[in-house]
């Protein structure tokens, strides 16, 4: 082959590797325009989020809990390769007028606090929480955007619960899937669906969440109701009276606590 015959080659053989099909260019405009309507730097910037309000647990489409909450995220960074396996969040939950209870969520490891103590998560509920965290669209946008192997592909359009939306395929590196609906009008997410094998039927639970009430929270759109079912049927809804952004939340929210005369669990 001539050197020219070569170069033409080696170019077309780049440019077949830059090629993105029209899916996934319609994809990546959809997910960059959300980005703006979330808030664009002010999101991907975000340190740390206060949320207060009313969390509610259902058993069988019924309301088995609710509480006063108030969520306290601080986000980490981890290094993009790493971003589909590492939490780049710790998490702590304070429940009740007395917030005498919270759980506490860590990069490895999940606790349950009260005034008796320190008690470690099981690790099963624990590994809920990471990959209903991982998976969760407002954290990819988050932390997950620029992860290697990272594709969004437009599935067309459609209309959910009178509301027009565009659909789109958020597919990693290990092929989790995660299909998200965006408001065409407002281009934020309003709901999202992946699957998750069950670790006791060994079957895939459907797991959805959906996002409402968008308000701004310092220059960030967050939702203000979030609800979550598992194959159909509620399992978690929290409505925010507030959301904060950027506190400087302080480090000790984010640690255990020391109980004088108890003796502490181990994990």
């Amino acid at each position: 082959m001539t050197r020219r015959g070569f170069l033409f080659a080696a170019g077309a053989c780049a440019w077949g590797q830059a090629v993105q099909t029209q899916s996934e260019i319609r994809g990546k405009k959809i997910i960059d325009d959300a980005l703006a309507a979330l808030g664009g730097n002010t999101f991907l910037t975000m340190a740390d989020r206060t949320e207060n309000g009313r969390a509610y647990t259902y058993y069988h489409d019924q309301i088995s809990g609710l509480s006063v909450a108030k969520i306290y995220t601080r986000y980490r960074t981890v290094a993009p390769e790493k971003s589909n396996q590492e939490l780049g969040q710790i998490e702590r939950e304070v429940f009740g007028k007395t917030e005498d209870t919270s759980v506490l969520f860590l990069e490895d490891a999940g606790w349950d606090i009260s005034w008796r103590g320190n008690k470690p998560m099981e690790q099963e509920r624990f590994d809920r929480y990471r990959e209903s965290t991982l998976r969760n669209v407002l954290y990819i946008f988050r932390q997950r955007l620029h992860e290697p192997g990272m594709i969004f592909e437009s599935q067309g359009s459609d209309v959910v619960e009178n509301l027009p939306v565009d659909i789109v395929n958020i597919t990693d590196s290990d092929n989790h899937v995660v299909r998200v609906q965006f408001h065409q009008s407002t281009r934020l997410p309003v709901r999202q669906i992946y699957k998750r094998k069950n670790a006791v039927t060994k079957e895939q639970d459907e797991e959805v969440t959906l996002f409402a009430r968008y308000r701004d929270a310092g220059g960030v759109q967050w939702p203000h109701q979030i609800r979550r079912e598992r194959n159909g049927d509620k399992v978690y809804e929290i409505f925010s009276e507030s959301v904060a952004i950027n506190k400087d939340l302080a480090g000790n929210l984010f640690t255990l606590p020391e109980f004088p005369g108890v003796k502490p669990k181990k994990k």
